[in-house]
């Protein structure tokens, strides 16, 4: 009997065991793969977390180069009765552009529209919230998006301020840059960055410009912007007879190492990531502001047979702004033939043409910006390669080459065109708006109040006191 119950056993395990341990090893890999599963969402979780602190950063560096950077640049540039009038300038915009671009203008920016403007889906910011948009940076909430975006927007009319310092009144720059950013930014930005756009390179545009960081959307409306406001206001009272120096080159000298330090969540933020490319734009932004101050230095030294401080820092910021559509598509070799040509261009725009037509850009908004991002856009389209962003694939997947240097000769006509946009809408839009404030409100203050200084008729309050206490 024992022996049958054995074999009884025997036999149910040759006719079972199979069974059994069959459904063991699913088991086994049912718990693999959650784990795997798991340890895939914490990598992407960690990926999107290092993303967002770091966009989040670039965008408080965007915001130091408006205030303290550009208010303290161009402060220490005007005479010191309109020192205060000149930095609240930089600080309004900080205030009323950050109003209008969560009511309307990220929407017109941002939207899915048409070419040239985007649509009113975001208005208030409606549906901006936690979710990325894939079409932009998938790794990040559309809302670290936005208020990245918001920056560029306002330190762009803010740098338009530097050509009509020292004479126009508050109420018209507050109802000017209103207009303008509405009218020229929200397009423009749409236009190069947002879907659909006319110029827009990463998601198919019919002419699509290469500006990774700001070349035409910021720099060249805004310089351009900037000789249209020069030339429609006219010079200054005194203007080029007396002496208009700046009157503090060290507040200067601060506000341009803030912007230089601020430029790179400028550039490098505008890889929307914390990655290699990144870190590629970071490098290219510091090594073509480097160059672009010898670049400056240089000029200046065999022009007047001495290279001054004011000259290094203008240098810089011209180096910067022509760096900034080249940064996330050129290597740092490039970068620097980019800084050194800028440095020595911006010098003879401002030393050279500037003095040769006699207009009064105060502050050389245009011989800095609208020259500087002028050649840097054009640039671009030479020295960009694929090897540094493969922004341009066929159907098929495959890299295709970026710019003339890298086998696209056709990129330089592509380039071209968005210039040529953005030139035109600089100057037609300018001209519109100026008119429609000049009609409204008036631009220039009077006479004696510019005599005055415009701390004390704009603000009723100086930025220095000099009384003498017990």
């Amino acid at each position: 009997m024992p022996s049958r119950l054995v074999l009884g056993f025997i036999l149910a395990f040759i006719l079972l065991g199979p069974t059994l341990f069959a459904q063991s090893p699913p088991a086994a890999a049912s718990s693999d793969s959650a784990r795997l599963t798991k340890l895939e969402q914490a990598t992407a979780d960690a990926k999107s977390s290092g993303d967002n602190a770091w966009m989040l950063t670039s965008s408080a560096l965007v915001l130091m180069m408006t205030g303290p950077g550009l208010a303290l640049f161009y402060g220490g540039l005007v005479r010191k009765k309109n020192v205060l009038a000149t930095m609240v300038q930089s600080f309004a915009m900080m205030a009323v552009i950050t109003m209008l671009w969560a009511m309307v203008s990220y929407s017109l920016a941002f939207g899915s529209g048409n070419s040239f403007i985007g649509g009113l889906h975001h208005l208030f910011l409606r549906g901006v919230g936690a979710q990325p948009d894939a079409d932009y940076a998938a790794t990040i909430p559309l809302q670290t998006f936005m208020v990245y975006q918001l920056m560029f927007a306002i330190i762009t009319p803010a740098l338009i301020t530097g050509a009509f310092a020292e004479r126009m009144k508050f109420s018209a720059m507050l109802l000017f840059m209103v207009l303008w950013s509405l009218i020229v930014y929200s397009p423009m930005a749409h236009m190069v960055w947002g879907k659909g756009g006319l110029l827009n390179a990463s998601l198919g545009g019919k002419f699509p410009c290469l500006d990774f960081a700001g070349g035409t959307v910021v720099h060249v409306t805004s310089g351009v912007s900037a000789l249209v406001c020069a030339l429609y206001l006219g010079k200054r009272v005194g203007y080029p007879k007396e002496s208009m120096t700046p009157h503090s080159v060290v507040l200067s000298f601060v506000g341009a190492c803030l912007l230089w330090v601020g430029w790179f969540g400028f550039n490098a933020g505008s890889a929307l990531a914390a990655g290699s490319l990144a870190t590629s734009a970071f490098v290219a932004a510091h090594v073509g502001a480097a160059a672009a101050v010898i670049g400056w230095s240089c000029a200046e030294w065999i022009r007047n047979g001495k290279p001054s401080a004011l000259g290094a820092i203008s240098g810089a910021v011209a180096g910067l702004v022509a760096i900034t559509p080249a940064a996330g598509f050129v290597g740092p070799m490039p970068a620097v033939l980019i800084g050194l040509i800028a440095g020595a261009f911006c010098f003879f725009m401002v030393a050279t043409v500037k003095a040769r037509f006699g207009y009064d850009d105060s502050l050389d908004a245009f011989g800095v910006h609208g020259a500087g991002g002028t050649l840097g856009a054009l640039l671009t389209g030479v020295f960009a390669v694929s090897a540094v962003n493969p922004i341009f694939k066929d159907a098929q997947g495959n890299v295709l080459p970026s710019g003339l240097i890298d086998g696209n000769a056709h990129q330089v006509l592509n380039q071209i065109v968005g210039i040529v946009i953005a030139w035109i809408l600089a100057i037609v839009g300018t001209l519109i708006i100026l008119k429609i404030v000049d009609l409204t409100v008036g631009l220039r203050v009077s006479e004696e109040e510019e005599v005055q200084g415009l701390d004390l008729t704009q603000h009723g309050e100086e930025g220095y006191s000099w009384e003498v206490t017990a």
